[in-house]
């Protein structure tokens, strides 16, 4: 029996997100007295550097039919390898790739799911795990009784371990379908900090008034090696990307910090960024929800107070 782990990369660099994953399900196989294996699809650097981490195998299917992601394709291929690795327990990131193949896999297997989790399950009389029920406002104990359980494990909940060793590297001879779906191009955001999985995220809203005064924030983000955000109103005025949209409505986000300058803290935003590990809002009104959210809040105004972040960074960087 064994604890398979599903690796997911971009640009041949293994996600962070899989990193928590990995260290999850390690932990995971360590309770049951399992192994842990984990499985990647495609060609990602330094597979068997991820050992350190825990993993004593990595089952590697290589295809040209992988290339562009097809949810159909990526759940039959994962099937097979649940199958013949007699895999008893799924970990997935709970990102838009594990929400788009674990439900399939799931019905596949016919299999328990939990979304959301965010704690190790307690083994000691069964599967139960902690999750994260209505939009992040609340938590539920669920208990997993099928055979074969898949488990999406949420972006930050769960620390990084490095345990030290090599992973084995087992090319996986699985049969591929040709996608359905046929990618003809992409546009991949700008940023050298992904929004997704980064640590630190600096967004602001409406309180800045227009796009031209954009300019501190970034400055404040670039000193905090952030990922730049905003809110959905500024995004539907075209101030900003869509894709820094972050919200019920945009990206989900769990970041270590998350700081908020002029947004007022409307429910469906928090929905998107309450699973922040500290908020920070920064807004001149006293009154402004998100204040009740927040873990620490700076009422003034964002136009002095963000310029004075900024110069405090650098003074503490020795810059």
């Amino acid at each position: 029996m064994s604890i398979l782990i599903f690796i997911d990369h971009i640009d041949g660099h293994i996600k962070k997100a899989s990193l928590e994953a990995i260290s999850y399900g390690v932990a995971i196989a360590a309770q049951s007295g399992d192994t842990a294996e984990g499985i990647v699809l495609g060609s990602p650097e330094d597979l068997a550097g991820l050992g350190k981490y825990g993993l004593k195998k990595i089952h590697q299917v290589q295809s040209d039919h992988l290339k562009s992601f097809d949810s159909q394709v990526y759940t039959k291929v994962l099937g097979q390898v649940v199958e013949q690795t007699r895999a008893t327990t799924i970990i997935f990131s709970n990102n838009a790739i594990g929400k788009s193949i674990a439900p399939r896999l799931a019905v596949r297997l016919k299999a328990g799911l939990i979304s959301g989790a965010v704690a190790l399950p307690d083994t000691s009389d069964g599967f139960l795990v902690k999750k994260n029920v209505f939009s992040g406002k609340a938590f539920a104990n669920v208990s997993v009784t099928s055979a074969i359980k898949v488990v999406l494990l949420n972006l930050n909940a769960y620390a990084i371990k490095e345990t030290g060793g090599i992973a084995e590297v087992v090319p996986f001879n699985a049969t591929v379908e040709t996608p359905k779906i046929t990618v003809t191009g992409s546009t991949k955001t700008s940023g050298k900090v992904s929004l997704a999985e980064a640590d630190v995220v600096v967004s602001a809203g409406r309180g800045l008034k227009g796009p031209e005064n954009w300019q501190m924030v970034e400055n404040l983000a670039s000193e905090l090696d952030a990922a730049l955000a905003c809110s959905r109103p500024v995004a539907d005025a075209h101030w900003r990307p869509h894709t820094e949209h972050v919200g019920q409505t945009g990206v989900a986000i769990a970041p270590n910090l998350y700081i908020a300058v002029g947004i007022s803290g409307a429910i469906q935003h928090l929905a998107g960024v309450n699973r922040s590990k500290v908020i920070v809002v920064i807004n001149k009104d006293a009154e402004a929800p998100f204040f009740k959210a927040a873990d620490y809040g700076i009422v003034g105004d964002a136009f002095e107070i963000v310029p004075k972040m900024v110069e405090a960074v650098k003074k503490m960087k020795g810059k």
